[in-house]
């Protein structure tokens, strides 16, 4: 398996169009380097970004949060 992971398939993955993609890239919604005009993506970081729904750490947000309504 490759170390990255390319922006056609992130967009598969997504099943989302790829100016989708770069689009989530450039606000940092999905983790990357931009190196130029090209953007690098481990796949172990977009994996753990996919596995915790693109919840970042840290970032105030708890992944096991509920609202309830009574």
């Amino acid at each position: 398996m490759k170390a990255r992971i390319t922006i056609p398939e992130i967009a598969q993955r997504l099943s989302i169009g790829r100016m989708a993609v770069y689009s989530m890239l450039e606000q940092g919604i999905i983790p990357g380097i931009r190196l130029g005009k090209r953007w690098i993506v481990t796949r172990h970081a977009y994996e753990q970004w996919e596995r915790t729904a693109g919840m970042r750490s840290g970032a105030g947000f708890n992944a096991e949060s509920e609202v309830r309504v009574n």
